[in-house]
């Protein structure tokens, strides 16, 4: 089984320009984006803000096929 790249909102914010910190926060409270509350911080699968943002063709490329 592959490990998945796990970010903060802070480091997905910082991957994709023109989405800041609020976006990301905003998406993972509605459900816009997929991800798990560990304590108070929300975590992200990269390949799932990839997914999310850009549409899965584009998640399954940058992460080279495991999605």
């Amino acid at each position: 089984m592959q490990k998945k790249k796990v970010l903060t909102i802070k480091e997905a914010a910082q991957l994709i320009d023109g989405i800041n910190e609020f976006r990301i926060r905003t998406m993972c409270k509605t459900g816009e984006l997929r991800a798990f509350k560990a304590g108070r911080k929300y975590l992200i699968a990269e390949s799932d803000l990839y997914e999310t943002v850009f549409g899965k063709e584009f998640a399954e490329e940058e992460t080279g096929g495991a999605a």
